[in-house]
């Protein structure tokens, strides 16, 4: 059995084409254009490309772009002070400060400053919050393109044995979140989980974000399940994800690449969720 390939470059796609034509239909009814501002400290070479791909399809999706470049020697008081003034600006409707920050710098500090109806990423407590509690508001972005990818392949959720590998604020706990929202019998595994590949083996769904290359291998899956990787490592083979594709491939039922899985539904996610941010800022 070879899996299904689930092509989240395609659907990001569909994603983006939705947003810019719901930009359209908001701007046409006479709300303002939707702007999205960036804030990028430092000078890593990753987060710099991420960044102009975000900015680039923002353009591409008919919103405004700001975007705000500081040297990795930024004071924190400094960074501040630009999310205020952000927040202020009645032109941007969403905010997203590029993590990691360099330095000595206060992640946590930054996502809490931005104002809740422009974080766009979902980090602030107020936005944790609101997702804890199933109550509507912007998402964080990347557990949302994996409900949004499951949704567009009908791969359901309810009832479903889901395992999810990591548990990051960014990525392991929203996405368990919205999982258990959608009535799936979830179970977080990671680093102090005593006989994991047991664990992981019980997945009908596996949903893998732990920053590992390659982490996940065959035997540690399910024949059948749906496997959703989440990782992002550049290595010397090039870029992989933290599963093993090709064995997991030949006995998972479905399964994301790594590149064009979950990367660009990140993006897409964004865009959805400055249009959505923008709406209800009138």
């Amino acid at each position: 059995m070879s899996a299904q390939i689930l092509d989240g470059a395609a659907v990001a796609k569909s994603v983006r084409e939705r947003v810019a034509e719901g930009v359209r239909e908001f701007m046409a009814a006479g709300g303002p254009q939707p702007g999205l501002a960036t804030v990028l400290v430092g000078s890593d070479p990753g987060s710099q490309i991420y960044v102009r791909r975000k900015n680039e399809q923002t353009a591409e999706a008919g919103m405004q772009s700001f975007h705000h470049e500081l040297p990795a020697t930024t004071p924190q008081a400094e960074l501040d002070d630009l999310i205020d003034a952000l927040n202020a600006d009645p032109a941007v409707h969403g905010i997203l400060v590029q993590s990691p920050l360099p330095g000595d710098l206060d992640e946590a500090r930054a996502f809490a400053r931005i104002s809740p109806a422009k974080d766009v990423d979902g980090f602030h407590p107020e936005s944790v919050g609101q997702l804890v509690l199933n109550r509507p508001g912007l998402r964080s972005c990347t557990p949302a393109g994996v409900i949004e990818l499951l949704d567009h392949y009908e791969i359901g959720l309810e009832g479903r044995e889901t395992v999810v590998v990591g548990r990051s604020n960014i990525v392991g706990k929203p996405v368990a979140l919205l999982a258990l929202h959608r009535n799936a019998t979830v179970t977080i595994v990671h680093s102090r989980t005593r006989d994991l590949p047991s664990v992981t083996r019980r997945a009908e769904v596996l949903i893998v974000a732990i920053g590992r290359p390659r982490f996940v291998t065959a035997d540690m899956v399910a024949p059948g399940a749906v496997v959703i990787d989440v990782g992002i490592n550049r290595t010397d083979d090039g870029m992989v994800g933290d599963v093993d594709f090709g064995p997991v491939s030949e006995i998972a039922s479905a399964i994301t690449p790594v590149p064009g899985g979950i990367g660009p539904m990140t993006i897409a996610m964004l865009l959805s969720n400055t249009l959505q941010a923008a709406r209800a800022s009138q």
